[in-house]
């Protein structure tokens, strides 16, 4: 039976060590876990087996001075913090499996601190600009109608762009207003779209999804002229476009409307409680990063507007 950890496994090169094979299948089966999620812990235990080989040891043969050795090669050749603490997080989970399973008597990352990373604010878009960025598409083009709901679906809703991409026609109840999300660690959540979003999804359903599909037939919801799924990469080319035509000169990233859609729903009021549950987020402090957002966008205004700041 094909899987989504054996797909991707099946990229590896033939020689590499199988333990990683075994280690995708089952945190895949065990978690749940997104194709980038296991496409980053194959790239990151790839890099260190490859580097252990050099010395015919296999990454169950590691030891923690395999490992301290290797991170302080990365760091000679100019690894930034956050790189080495993401790679670092990797061999941990690994070496957790291997030794939870049987396979070692030792986690050799026991003992190997994270490094200190400080951490950032996401980037976000001030309302005016988002306004500008969701008028950048011509509606009068099927392919413009497109863009244009998936930047509304976007903002209202706060989607990773791979849960956007990845939408399809029965997720979706206009009815009702929702959208019906399956995100990371299959976690599932219902997240209401708005007024506008709406007007745009009904719009687009009935007229311009049709013209782009021709006589072709997808259940995915927003589909390119060739009736497949768009990519991550194509839709972040979208977006740097329309930022462009809108005059947005600061630097995007393809989170960022997920980020302004968190900070504006805290700057009017929200909960951070709903906000967390809206972003599909397992562990409060990762929402909390907003509330540092707002924040600064209060005291920027104070200093903009009071008579004293």
């Amino acid at each position: 039976m094909r899987t989504l950890a054996g797909e991707i496994r099946a990229e590896m090169p033939a020689e590499q060590d199988p333990a990683i094979g075994r280690f995708l299948d089952l945190v895949w089966m065990e978690r749940g876990l997104s194709p980038n999620t296991l496409a980053a812990y194959r790239a990151d235990l790839l890099a260190l087996a490859r580097w252990l080989s050099v010395s015919k040891i296999a990454l169950t043969h590691a030891g923690r001075g395999d490992l301290l050795a290797f991170i302080s090669s990365r760091v000679e050749s100019g690894a930034r913090p956050r790189s080495m603490a993401r790679q670092l997080s990797s061999f941990r989970r690994f070496y957790r499996v291997m030794v939870r399973d049987g396979v070692m008597r030792e986690d050799p990352t026991v003992r190997i601190a994270l490094p200190r990373i400080g951490r950032s604010l996401p980037k976000s878009l001030s309302e005016n600009e988002v306004e500008a960025l969701l008028n950048a598409p011509s509606a009068q083009d099927p392919l413009g109608y497109r863009d244009r709901a998936m930047l509304e679906v976007l903002y209202a809703t706060g989607l990773r762009v791979s849960e956007l991409v990845g939408l399809r026609a029965g997720q979706l109840n206009l009815t009702q207003g929702v959208l019906r999300v399956l995100g990371k660690g299959n976690r599932e959540r219902l997240i209401p779209l708005g007024d506008e979003a709406v007007r745009w999804l009904n719009g687009f359903m009935s007229e311009a999804r049709n013209e782009i599909l021709l006589d072709r037939t997808t259940d995915y919801l927003f589909p390119t002229r060739r009736g497949n799924r768009m990519t991550r990469q194509a839709f972040w080319h979208i977006i740097k476009r329309y930022a462009l035509k809108a005059g947005i000169e600061r630097e995007l990233s393809p989170h960022t409307l997920r980020h302004a859609f968190a900070t504006h729903l805290l700057n009017h009021g929200a909960d951070l409680r709903v906000v967390q549950l809206l972003l599909g987020h397992s562990d409060l402090s990762t929402t909390q990063i907003y509330t540092h957002v707002a924040r600064e966008r209060m005291k920027e205004l104070h200093a903009r507007h009071h008579p004293r700041g």
